[in-house]
């Protein structure tokens, strides 16, 4: 799979192709998001009508994306990769307003950022702390191909997905909510809505139909949202849990070549000098089968599996090495240094 990144905004996977929408913040403090009592209807043209004056339209000379107003002091989360390299953004509002936009913080890991606007009194999203439930009504709102303002329906297709082949490109595509409610170039960085009016959801891939998909979106927790958002504001990066190791797909070629057991689990590809791994025992050319007795069978669910822990927890590593045994061993790990992918 390649992964290439449209000016539209939305991560695509096409045929094996991943397209990406991010985007950046600026640097005032803002106020969290609230959670006030949900609407008493379920009603899709309910849910839009008190949603979409939070989502916001972002333009930049490469192209445009949304986003969601997080702070009524002009705060606006969105994807990294819709402000990625931009110097200056502007945010049309649902009201007509366009204002400039200054990017405050980015993170590329979680592919979450913030841009700050001169603007107050804004109404700030509310967001839910908890995964959706499978099966649930949810509604899209952001600015496919421009269009700003535009609503899709659908319900919640799947939780804890990860996008196959994304992980030699990017760490952004692991953990995502699957949603049937269509997502286009131009939707990152909007907003997935429940019925009540919360945000469940930032909008962050999808698969088109000429990779033989029908109705696949893609987009990243609420909770991942708010508490990166959290970090970014506080301290201008967010904490993200460190293995010490890169990992990489393991083939039956490979597997044959370095004269495996067997093909299952991912390769170590390299190891950090004196980090978690290295301090484990790991060596360039282990194959990890399994953290805390999960099977890890592809380096997507790896990282998957690292985006669900905090620096400083302990895990149990199951790896094996050519001519060797199953080893499980204890490996602690550490906050992702500034300059790790």
């Amino acid at each position: 799979m390649t992964i290439t990144a449209v000016r539209g905004k939305a991560w695509i996977i096409v045929a094996a192709v991943v397209t990406l929408t991010s985007c950046t913040g600026a640097a005032q403090p803002a106020a969290p998001p609230t959670t006030g009592a949900p609407p008493a209807t379920g009603a899709v043209t309910s849910v839009a009508a008190l949603a979409q004056a939070s989502v916001v339209k972002i333009l930049t000379a490469g192209g445009n994306g949304s986003g969601v107003v997080y702070g009524a002091d002009g705060l606006i989360l969105t994807n990294e990769h819709v402000v990625r390299g931009a110097q200056a953004v502007q945010v049309a509002f649902a009201d007509g307003q366009r204002v400039p936009g200054t990017i405050r913080a980015v993170d590329v890991v979680t592919d979450l950022a913030l841009v700050q606007v001169a603007r107050t009194g804004l109404p700030p999203a509310r967001f839910q702390p908890q995964l959706p439930a499978v099966g649930e009504l949810v509604v899209v709102i952001g600015s496919p191909l421009g269009f700003e303002n535009s609503v899709t329906a659908g319900v919640v297709s799947g939780l804890h997905r990860e996008i196959p082949g994304s992980a030699a490109e990017t760490q952004a595509l692991v953990d995502l909510i699957q949603t049937d409610a269509p997502i286009s170039p131009g939707s990152s960085g909007g907003a997935v809505f429940n019925a009540a009016g919360e945000v469940v959801g930032i909008s962050e891939a999808y698969i088109p139909p000429q990779a033989g998909a029908v109705s696949l979106g893609f987009a990243i927790p609420a909770a991942t949202a708010v508490d990166v958002t959290e970090q970014l504001m506080s301290t201008g990066r967010a904490r993200h849990a460190f293995a010490g190791l890169e990992p990489a797909q393991l083939t039956p070629q490979i597997a044959a070549q370095l004269r495996l057991p067997r093909a299952d689990g991912v390769i170590v590809a390299a190891i950090a000098d004196g980090g978690p791994a290295a301090a484990a025992g790991l060596q360039p050319g282990d194959v990890v089968t399994a953290l805390d007795g999960t099977a890890v069978r592809t380096p997507e669910e790896f990282l998957g599996q690292l985006r669900r822990r905090d620096p400083g927890d302990t895990v149990t590593v199951t790896f094996h090495r050519a001519g060797g045994q199953d080893v499980r061993t204890p490996l602690t790990l550490t906050d992702r240094p500034a300059f790790s992918s």
